[in-house]
């Protein structure tokens, strides 16, 4: 759903980042991790009013013709969109700030950008995940979308993983190599491996096939790779891993021979003076610049080509204008609604229950109680204000004058007694419903008391 162009609506950094620890260390449940995504795209097209763009390229072109004024005026006050008019001329600046007609233009052209933009961006994003996944340590990740998110947060050139991970694969051995290009398919790296060319990657069609996404691109690799396999290995019969696995290890036997052979060649029959002398120039020539194979050379053109693709595909998105119209990034109401934290909801319920009930005679002074909130809202205030062990006796009392604070009765009236007693028994099931939140518990140190199990005041 994420790493494809099928569906237009992507995830930020740190969105992604949210779903996937609460699926990884909380619940470990699919179903509440398409929830949370059902969920951030309800508030992407609830929140963001160019939400109305996020859709498949014909659908938003066609859209972009019927946008008003005021979605213009949106679209003019995006960040990534100022920063683009900020790089144009003055005269392409003015008329992207006044002309509707030619900005709507622009705005087609710009989603067409991006588009191309998440090809190649998936495209690349995959290839270099396989020679990433197997490297020791696994600098950059063994899973997909460690090196996903990592690309998503920043440059990913800039970090250290990335300069260790390209050491590592400069370090690679031949059959390292061969298991990677040829058995599982990467023949666009092959081929650049193998001297016949770089291909590049330009997408801008929906045409798909294989893994290059385009027709055009599949075609020419085809080509390429078959003229390979007749001119430079002499046959498609040498196409299997073991003939190129010997094939190649040929190459570097055959070079270490020119070598040898150059050598002895320079090695003619002279005088011992000479030909001391001529040994000492080898040995230091030897010691001070070592000849590469010519498996070395092309594993080095081929990890820079990897570097230079990573450099130009897999730019944060933040690069990208209009980016906003498909990222979702409110993290933070992302995370109000799916971390839950019951602890504060529990104290703010119960310190302040004109929160919730929006009870005009609940409203009262830091620090009071009134005596018309709930039983257990009272009894939660004044167990604040107890050390560990509370006595119930005294809890029991403090209750009772805050909830008859207002009332004058005779305290030796039969009804004053009858009070006293209902009283009594909405205290007890305060008291229960607050151990049954966890609030307090009965301790064995004083069979009368009970210990507080939370801290803080009023």
């Amino acid at each position: 759903l994420l790493l494809t162009t099928q569906f237009p609506f992507k995830l930020s950094e740190k969105v992604l980042q949210i779903l996937t620890n609460i699926f990884l260390y909380h619940d470990f449940s699919i179903q509440n991790f398409i929830k949370g995504l059902q969920l951030s795209l309800l508030e992407h097209f609830y929140s963001q009013p160019l939400s109305v763009l996020c859709c498949n390229l014909p659908e938003a072109k066609r859209r972009i013709n019927f946008l008003s004024d005021n979605q213009c005026e949106n679209i003019r006050r995006l960040p990534s969109f100022r920063r683009f008019v900020e790089k144009q001329a003055s005269e392409k600046q003015v008329a992207l700030l006044t002309n509707e007609r030619f900005l709507k233009e622009e705005i087609q052209s710009l989603l067409e950008n991006l588009h191309v933009y998440h090809s190649n961006y998936f495209l690349v994003l995959r290839c270099f995940h396989h020679f990433t996944s197997s490297l020791p340590k696994y600098p950059l990740g063994r899973q997909i979308r460690e090196l996903y998110c990592t690309c998503l947060e920043k440059n990913i050139w800039d970090s250290e993983e990335y300069v260790s991970a390209l050491q590592l694969l400069r370090y690679w051995s031949i059959l390292k190599f061969i298991d990677s290009f040829v058995r599982e398919g990467l023949v666009l790296f092959f081929l650049y491996l193998s001297g016949v060319g770089n291909l590049g990657i330009h997408i801008k069609d929906q045409e798909c096939q294989g893994q290059f996404r385009t027709r055009k691109v599949y075609e020419t690799v085809q080509l390429k790779y078959n003229f390979f396999l007749r001119t430079r290995i002499a046959g498609p019969e040498f196409a299997s891993q073991e003939v190129l696995h010997s094939h190649l290890y040929t190459w570097e036997a055959k070079e270490e021979e020119d070598t040898s052979g150059s050598q002895s060649k320079g090695l003619q029959k002279t005088d011992l003076y000479h030909l001391q002398k001529s040994l000492l120039e080898m040995k230091e020539l030897r010691r001070t610049s070592k000849k590469q194979t010519r498996f070395e050379v092309l594993r080095e053109k081929v990890v820079n080509f990897i570097d230079s693709l990573v450099r130009e595909y897999l730019l944060p998105p933040e690069t990208q204008p209009l980016h906003e119209v498909v990222y979702f990034s409110a993290a933070h109401t992302l995370r109000e609604h799916l971390n839950a934290a019951p602890r504060i909801a529990l104290h703010t319920a119960l310190n302040n229950p004109y929160y919730y009930l929006k009870n005009e005679a609940l409203k009262s002074e830091e620090g009071c109680i009134p005596n018309v909130a709930p039983d257990i809202c009272i009894a939660y205030k004044l167990h604040l204000e107890c050390s560990r062990l509370i006595n119930l006796v005294d809890w029991s009392e403090a209750f009772a004058t805050v909830v008859t604070a207002a009332e004058k009765m005779d305290a030796n009236s039969i009804a004053s007694e009858e009070r006293n007693e209902i009283i009594h028994a909405r205290f007890i099931r305060a008291v229960s419903e607050l151990e049954l939140l966890g609030f307090i518990k009965p301790t064995k140190q004083k069979t009368d008391h009970v210990a507080r199990l939370t801290w803080g005041g009023c």
